[in-house]
């Protein structure tokens, strides 16, 4: 059984997290800052993914390495077993982290000027990747009520008729923890395929799925053979492993994929490390039992953060989906976002997100990770109640 409940001090392990609340938040002290901001978890990863680096660190040469059968394998059976998503091995690709995987994929598919779409509010690489490289980002918010979120297709297919050449899916999706349906993702495949738009989809919370929701695969639904689809996925988010930097993308389109393989020959990239390796098949080996508790876990803190959030005058809060992240919505208090920011940071010494980070769509609303000891959550949801309790 896993204890997610101890408190493992991670200051001075060079956690961006924990380390670099200064500069991201631009405060001289962050000492006594409760950082809940960044999306990893304060939990040791399954010690069986731990014991597959330990023994492979027993082996003292650490030369080039390439991804085994044996760890495809696991990636396959995993999705089989915890998604009934049958991929097949030739399909992935390997890649150093969800987003570089995006930027290769918008790279190989899309031209400087090309129209690149996506759904605000939304993880902010959406936005800065394609307009790095030069490319034109339009924006189709999603409908919000009452701190639930849905598309309009409506809109969508009109900016779609303006000749974008990729959308980007997020599901769940990050911030707002909607995981989207059948129905929906079938509507959205078919406008891609209308248009002759890429999608590209962004799973990487999949595994991370409240009772009650189901993650449905783009690669899944009706319609999917005949888009053009690539899905990015990892255990990074599932099993806190962003520092192992290991992603795949799953690619049935042969010819998509072979310009995906060229891109990156272009390039210089190799496979995974050899940790990255031992750590993804040892992960998707073993970590069912872990994820279920985790995800157990999960929902005991957000009832938590629901139930005494939403107690406080001008504060409403949803309980997601899917993701570990809590889109908390404070437009009923009058604050702007400035003023939010400053009394969560030095009254109430908490750091979360503004929502301005996920566009303009994002503001009235913080993001909060309650992927931690529920102790910790506890101390986060006092300080919070500390920072509004001041006039």
């Amino acid at each position: 059984m896993s204890n997610f409940n101890a408190t493992i001090d991670r200051r001075k392990s060079r956690s961006y997290k924990w380390d670099r609340i200064e500069q991201i938040f631009n405060i001289e002290d962050a000492s006594d800052i409760l950082p809940m901001w960044i999306a990893d978890m304060d939990f040791a990863a399954p010690k069986e993914v731990i014991e597959a680096i330990e023994e492979r660190l027993k082996h003292p040469i650490f030369g080039y390495s390439y991804v085994c059968d044996g760890c495809k394998e696991a990636v396959v059976n995993w999705y089989e077993r915890r998604h009934q998503w049958t991929i097949l091995p030739e399909t992935i690709l390997f890649h150093h982290g969800v987003v570089p995987a995006i930027a290769s994929i918008i790279e190989t598919f899309t031209a400087p000027n090309d129209k690149v779409a996506i759904s605000t509010p939304v993880y902010p690489p959406f936005s800065s990747v394609p307009k790095n490289q030069g490319r034109e980002l339009v924006f189709c918010d999603l409908v919000e009520v009452n701190g639930s979120y849905t598309y309009d297709f409506a809109q969508l297919e009109e900016l779609f008729k303006q000749g974008v050449k990729l959308y980007i899916l997020c599901n769940p999706h990050n911030p707002a923890g909607v995981v989207w349906s059948r129905a929906q993702l079938e509507e959205l495949v078919a406008l891609c395929i209308k248009y002759d738009v890429y999608l590209l989809a962004d799973e990487i919370h999949a595994d991370v799925v409240l009772p009650g929701a189901k993650f449905v695969p783009a690669l899944s639904v009706a319609g999917s053979e005949q888009a053009k689809i690539i899905s990015c996925i990892a255990p990074t988010k599932t099993f806190n492993l962003a520092g192992i930097q290991a992603a795949m993308m799953v690619v049935p389109n042969e010819d998509l994929r072979k310009q995906l393989e060229e891109n990156a020959a272009a390039h210089g990239k190799m496979d995974l490390n050899a940790f990255a390796s031992a750590a993804v098949q040892a992960a998707y080996t073993y970590g069912d039992t872990w994820l279920d508790e985790l995800i157990d876990y999960l929902s005991v803190n957000m009832d938590y953060v629901s139930k005494e959030l939403n107690a406080l005058d001008g504060i409403s809060v949803a309980k997601p989906e899917g993701t570990y992240l809590m889109w908390i919505d404070y437009r009923g208090t009058g604050l702007s976002e400035k003023e939010m920011m400053q009394r969560l940071l030095t009254i109430g010494k908490l750091a979360l997100e503004p929502g301005t980070k996920y566009s303009e769509a994002g503001r009235g609303f913080l993001r909060m990770n309650v992927a931690c000891p529920f102790s910790v959550v506890e101390d986060g949801v006092a300080r919070f109640k500390k920072a509004l309790a001041t006039n």
